[in-house]
């Protein structure tokens, strides 16, 4: 109730509330635009931000699942084909061993011809290209420079949302994407299985000599972890895990000497290494929601499942979250039903969990093996390099999440 010490606050009606510009909130307001649903995005980052994102050093693994949707939503033909990496093949090495479990490249995927387990591409890239594909449409809304202070579920057919400026929003739905650590997950009290590994990941292009071949390496070394996402043939995203308190040790290194650094842990597999990115670093915490849904109102991308990166499959889970849910919503608007009701959000959630959880819990419990350089741990890491190289049946299923 308004008091007459207290000025109007204006209520804007919407069919949907996105929270969070990223790709997985643009993803889904671009899956639902063509339904004629009335969009609002709500979005902490000014235009200028949205429309030319800034490089923060994060490449994207995507799966041809991945980009059979995002071909689907026009985001694909947004991005230059320069800035599309093939992902041919990729290897795993434990410790100081020489000894490497190796995914070939593949020649189907998904039943078609391929000849790649998948794709990078930079954050930016598909940011920018998200937010472009939502802008033809007059149905989507972006309130940009706010944030919602507020969610209140309690009535029978609508959800409210408060934003910091005072203005409410009411809609049908609310769809929360605003990070793993969301604050609107909180304030719809959705609890979270949140596991801090102590890390922190540090992520920079270096320049070589010699070719990757468009092969990625996970490199478990002792003491940290090494992963090589290849771009151009001469181009490689290198990303360090390490712990906390060495953290200082890597970021206060000169360019020659993280150029030496990571030519040494490569024991000069990439030849000669020159520094041709800023260095970014980011807390290693992953994040699984105990419920992607609540009256009203759904969890997609990282705010329900935010992913260790040894996987790469954070965006992968995150545009499979669209693709489950926007369907859903999409078919509801066809056949004239509530678009945020409990049992089309209960549905989403049992087409999209299952899966989730055993990713999530199943990466966790691998990076828990391969992190301890403990002698009896180091003995069962290199076991189950070899069982996994050897065993075609598994192997094959390892496959097939890296192709999607």
């Amino acid at each position: 109730m308004t008091t007459h010490n207290e000025p109007a606050r204006l209520i804007e009606q919407a069919d949907v509330v996105i929270v969070g510009a990223g790709p997985a909130g643009l993803s889904m307001a671009r899956a639902l635009a063509p339904s004629g649903l009335a969009i609002t995005i709500v979005e902490k980052n000014d235009r200028a931000t949205l429309a030319e994102p800034p490089f923060d050093g994060r490449e994207i693994a995507l799966t041809h699942y991945s980009k059979e949707l995002m071909q689907k939503l026009q985001l694909w033909s947004k991005i230059s084909p320069e800035e599309i990496y093939p992902l041919r093949d990729a290897k795993v090495i434990n410790g100081h061993s020489n000894y490497q479990l190796h995914f070939e490249q593949p020649t189907k995927a998904r039943g078609k011809p391929a000849n790649s387990l998948g794709f990078l591409i930079s954050n930016h890239n598909i940011r920018r290209a998200a937010y472009e594909a939502v802008l033809p449409y007059e149905n989507v809304q972006i309130i940009d420079g706010h944030s919602i202070t507020e969610v209140n579920n309690s009535q029978p057919e609508t959800i409210e949302a408060v934003l910091d400026n005072g203005q409410i929003l009411k809609s049908k739905l609310l769809i929360a994407a605003d990070s793993r650590f969301s604050g609107i997950r909180r304030q719809l009290g959705i609890g979270a299985n949140m596991r801090d590994f102590g890390r922190t990941v540090i992520v920079f292009r270096m320049r070589h000599t010699l070719t990757n071949q468009h092969t990625a390496f996970e490199c478990f070394h002792y003491g940290r972890t090494l992963a090589l996402l290849p771009l151009e043939e001469n181009l490689t995203n290198c990303v360090i895990t390490i712990n906390n308190e060495y953290v200082k040790e890597i970021l206060s290194m000169t360019p020659t000497q993280l150029e030496e650094d990571i030519k040494k842990q490569l024991r000069g597999k990439l030849g000669d290494m020159t520094l041709a990115s800023t260095i970014h670093h980011y807390p290693l915490v992953g994040v699984h929601a105990n419920t992607f849904y609540t009256h009203r109102a759904a969890l997609i991308g990282d705010a329900a499942v935010g992913m260790h990166p040894v996987t790469a499959h954070g965006f992968n889970l995150g545009l499979n979250s669209v693709g489950i849910l926007a369907k859903k919503i999409n078919d509801a608007v066809q056949q004239g039903k509530d678009i945020g009701s409990s049992a089309l959000l209960a549905s989403y959630q049992r087409h999209h969990m299952p899966h989730t959880l055993a990713l999530y819990h199943g990466t966790n419990a691998m990076i828990s093996l391969f992190t301890n350089d403990t002698p009896p741990a180091r003995l069962v890491r290199s076991m189950v390099l070899r069982v996994s190289n050897n065993l075609p049946p598994l192997k094959k299923l390892i496959s097939l999440q890296l192709t999607g």
